[in-house]
């Protein structure tokens, strides 16, 4: 098979912790972009997730239990309560 090169520009530091994760893995930076690479054209898909970070609190157990709550008080008409402030002093 016929060999090519492909050149990218990247951090210089990424690149160091890059190569020195290969090498404790005992691969070298070309063999592991080649892997992925060929993940990529196995798998037809970006190996990983590409996400914005989610807020913690929109989590899937906290969605549940607001859904919950407002199943209840739709059910119930629930209770009406009044906000009061406290001071910190």
């Amino acid at each position: 098979m016929a060999q090519t090169t492909l050149s990218i520009r990247m951090d210089e530091n990424v690149k160091k912790q890059f190569d020195t994760f290969c090498s404790e893995v005992g691969i070298n930076t070309s063999v592991a972009i080649n892997m992925f690479a060929k993940t990529v054209i196995r798998e037809q898909r970006i190996p990983f997730d590409i996400a914005l970070k989610q807020d913690p609190f929109y989590n899937e157990a906290n969605m549940a239990r607001l859904k919950q709550s407002i199943a209840q008080m739709e059910a119930t008409g629930g209770t009406v309560h009044e906000l009061i402030e406290v001071s910190d002093d």
